[in-house]
């Protein structure tokens, strides 16, 4: 007698969301991006966002972008402790995206200050307009 009515209490605790939608999750990928041509302490940043799945925004070629994110392995990792880096300047182009990658926060400043930041910037140029260094 108790199983049915624990049985019963079950049933209708499951059916009392029956036909409620789920609310809608955030997005895995939701950024902010902010670019300064001539450096962050000149002039105002040109600002985008993009979200993935579905791609939305305001950054241009928002589904291009999403699809190479989606093939990029790591594409915000800082460059690794140790790394020799030539010395060379590419330019006062500076930008910072935040908000969230696969569901984890990230903060990341680019720049082309040396050898290893731009060749980071110019695999994330499409999401700062394609914008490469020493290209104001």
């Amino acid at each position: 007698m108790r199983w049915a009515v624990l049985i019963a209490i079950l049933v209708a605790a499951v059916g009392c969301g029956a036909g409620q939608s789920a609310p809608a999750a955030a997005p895995e990928t939701d950024l902010a991006i902010s670019f300064w041509d001539q450096g962050r302490e000149r002039g105002t940043p040109k600002r985008w966002t993009l979200r993935c799945d579905p791609a939305a925004g305001t950054l241009p070629r928002r589904a291009a972008a999403c699809s190479k994110l989606d093939r990029l392995a790591k594409p915000f990792a800082p460059t690794p402790k140790g790394m020799a880096c030539t010395d060379i300047y590419g330019g006062p182009q500076q930008a910072v995206i935040t908000g969230t990658f696969e569901g984890r926060r990230i903060w990341v400043q680019l720049s082309a200050r040396n050898g290893c930041e731009i060749a980071r910037w110019n695999r994330l140029k499409f999401l700062v307009g394609g914008a490469s260094p020493g290209a104001a």
